[in-house]
């Protein structure tokens, strides 16, 4: 027996959110007596307190806390069903495909036009994401499939090909102690400032602590105001701007650009464009080319 309705879960993740029925009622669009009411019923119902209510306090108790943290994921897989229902029965199918700006390695062109050459190409809406969310996309069903930096995403639950490999550069002024050096180590970086990428938890020898930046965009600007150094797949620094430079970082272990795809997604239209894909990087595309099923 289902206990919680969809609606009263949204309705308990918008207070344990914001820890507030009035705030959290306006979020909502309905009346904050009406949201207590429903947060009444729930805790009845579960026979558990979800919340410790004062004049001035909201906080969750150990029941909500769990009730949040698996509430949540339970929105996320219904929101999952219902693209993935409400895509299947598209009478004109498409596919949606993410990426970071500017973080296709000059490959997104001829990937769009090999495969609008197979018979069965559909349309195919490019959608963008942040530095780190282009796998959450892939993985919620937000897109079919996704240009994503390995290993700076998480490819877990996805299938993939490896579209490009190559070196990754420190991104300095043209002025900076580095900037003419034939190449550098990690360890020569070691003082310098770099930046916290939004959504990305560092990792041991490579995280920064400077500002945090959205994009790579960001990140070349404060570096051309001598803010900080950046360490970049070499695509995603070119061109390079004025008044900076790249010098590659010789122990950095490689950027590998992957098409990724839910590893349980074995629709033709994804395999389709896959093949497409990895017929273009190995030389081989040309119009009707078979295709192969995702693995």
């Amino acid at each position: 027996m289902i206990e919680l309705e969809t609606r009263e879960l949204e309705y308990f993740i918008a207070v344990a959110g914001e820890l507030h029925f009035g705030r959290a009622a306006a979020q909502l669009a309905i009346a904050q007596p009406a949201l207590s009411k429903a947060i009444q019923r729930m805790e009845s119902r579960l026979g558990v307190r979800l919340f410790v209510r004062s004049s001035r306090h909201v906080s969750l108790t150990p029941a909500g806390e769990a009730l949040q943290e698996h509430g949540r994921h339970a929105l996320n897989a219904i929101s999952a069903a219902v693209r993935n229902a409400r895509r299947a029965g598209e009478p004109q199918a498409r596919l949606r495909l993410v990426l970071k700006p500017g973080g296709d390695a000059n490959l997104l062109s001829g990937m769009l036009a090999g495969y609008a050459h197979q018979p069965d190409a559909h349309r195919v809406d490019i959608l963008f994401s942040t530095p780190s969310g282009g796998a959450a996309f892939v993985r919620d069903g937000r897109a079919d499939l996704g240009l994503l930096y390995a290993p700076f995403e998480d490819l877990d639950g996805l299938a993939h090909e490896t579209l490009h490999v190559e070196d990754r550069v420190a991104v300095v002024p043209s002025t900076h102690r580095l900037a003419g050096r034939a190449s550098v180590l990690m360890s020569d970086l070691d003082g310098e400032v770099r930046p916290r990428w939004a959504g990305v938890p560092g990792t041991p020898g490579d995280a920064g602590t400077g500002p945090e930046v959205a994009d790579v965009v960001q990140l070349l600007h404060l570096i051309t105001v001598s803010r900080l150094i950046g360490v970049l797949p070499r695509s995603l620094a070119e061109p390079v701007p004025a008044g900076l430079v790249c010098v590659p970082v010789s122990d950095a272990p490689p950027s590998r650009l992957v098409l990724a795809w839910n590893e349980r997604d074995r629709r033709p239209l994804v395999a389709s464009f896959v093949a497409a894909a990895v017929n273009l990087v190995r030389g081989s595309a040309t119009p009707g080319s078979p295709t192969a099923r995702p693995a």
